[in-house]
């Protein structure tokens, strides 16, 4: 990344962006998440630290670890899946994806899992230029 971001303004960006977000770090624990009172999948702030697996249904907590295994081994680097969510009332589709963060040596230094509402992104078709 070029150029510095203050705190605050890092910050109100995280907070903003249409996406929910998990951080792992490099040991499986976790060290934040954003939109906290908005969040598709709600967690308690005793979830900050503890290992992911402890965070996960079981009838998906294979998967979770297969995947994040594989990004430790550098076999992948992101994984991309879409289920329907009963969101007030409504069936929302939803995409989740996790990637692997690396540093410019690629290491591995844990993982970020990211969900997002695309039902509406979905629909678009044509297009809409700015400001019409």
């Amino acid at each position: 990344m070029k150029g510095k971001i203050p705190s605050d303004v890092l910050e109100a960006m995280l907070e903003t962006i249409p996406i929910e977000f998990s951080i792992l770090d490099k040991n499986d624990k976790v060290l934040a998440w954003n939109k906290h009172e908005t969040r598709l999948f709600k967690r308690s702030e005793k979830v900050l630290g503890r290992d992911v697996r402890k965070c996960h249904p079981n009838k998906s907590l294979n998967k979770v670890e297969q995947i994040i295994q594989e990004m430790k081994d550098n076999l992948r680097d992101k994984a991309r899946f879409w289920i329907d969510l009963k969101i007030n009332g409504k069936i929302e589709k939803v995409l989740i994806e996790y990637y692997a963060l690396r540093n410019l040596k690629e290491e591995y230094l844990g993982c970020m899992e990211s969900s997002q509402v695309i039902t509406e992104i979905k629909g678009l078709i044509g297009e809409k230029r700015l400001l019409e």
